[in-house]
């Protein structure tokens, strides 16, 4: 089982995940989006069983495999879209899967990975080190067209035209800090939200190309589940936990054809309590279902 190390990364909605998958002792787990190993430690605590944990991250890989050293944790260093296509060709079934969407602390707190307005970096973003395509790609050579597209389909963002053309504008742009100042001309004034939140929102999706992933995902997590099993996703803003919703309402319900039941009606979320000791779990949303 885990070794147990200070943890360097909070797990949000840590209750709502355990309370939901309800862990049994000799369960299998399936964590799609494993981090830095919060949720797997205590999901295996209880279960003392295998399992399956699988991140993108190469930092994250190191951590888990420092962490988890027992012979049946197998750790896959690959995005959860593709592990997921992988373990359903392999046949491999489990009774719970967790996936944690989104940017993680960690993430956030490297300023080399440039992932944070806060924080001056290079323009990167790339969750998975080992792609070419990163934050710079869009900024600096996408069309305006094409990044006009990608701020209003990723980003909501309301003034994505006038934000594209000044970052055409000011090309070469190399720096998170940079990038973040030309996006604010557009926003003249205070806000109490960095003006540049949208846009790095809508770059980071596209260079991790994250909706795309995680529509394809769904379905294939939902078969990976043995009869019975439980599925529990957290998002962290509303195109995610709108993809997630829809899914489990495509696949779920009271239909004689449906293969799982909607454990959430609504989505769980932090309590007060959770979000002064750890603030990233504010907007965390978990939606749930079971395998009939």
């Amino acid at each position: 089982m885990p070794k147990q190390k200070q943890n360097i990364h909070i797990p949000v909605l840590l209750d709502q995940v355990l309370d939901t998958l309800s862990p049994r002792e000799g369960e299998r787990y399936l964590d799609l989006t494993a981090g830095y190993g919060g949720h797997a430690s205590e999901i295996l605590n209880l279960t003392k069983s295998a399992a399956v944990l699988v991140d993108r991250d190469e930092n994250a890989i190191k951590h888990l495999q420092d962490r988890f050293t027992d012979e049946n944790i197998e750790i896959v260093h690959d995005d959860y879209a593709s592990a997921s296509s992988h373990l359903s060709d392999s046949k491999d079934k489990f009774d719970m899967i967790l996936a944690d969407i989104g940017v993680s602390s960690p993430h956030l707190d490297d300023e080399s990975r440039g992932f944070s307005i806060q924080k001056d970096g290079p323009l990167d973003m790339r969750m998975d080190q080992r792609q070419e395509m990163s934050a710079d790609t869009v900024v600096n050579d996408y069309s305006e067209q094409d990044i006009i597209k990608i701020l209003k389909e990723y980003g909501e963002e309301p003034k994505a035209k006038r934000i594209a053309n000044l970052i055409v504008q000011n090309r070469p742009i190399n720096t998170t800090h940079h990038l973040a100042e030309v996006v604010a001309k557009a926003w003249p004034g205070y806000s109490k939200v960095h003006p540049a939140t949208r846009t790095f929102q809508a770059i980071r999706i596209a260079v991790n190309n994250e909706l795309e992933q995680l529509k394809q995902s769904i379905p294939i997590w939902i078969d990976l589940l043995k009869p019975g099993g439980r599925l529990a996703i957290i998002s962290f803003h509303s195109l995610e936990d709108s993809i997630v919703k829809e899914c489990f309402k495509e696949y779920g319900g009271d239909r004689y054809d449906a293969k799982v039941s909607i454990l959430t009606k609504k989505p769980l979320t932090a309590s007060a309590h959770e979000i002064v000791f750890n603030p990233r779990a504010r907007s965390a949303r978990l939606r749930a279902s079971k395998r009939k």
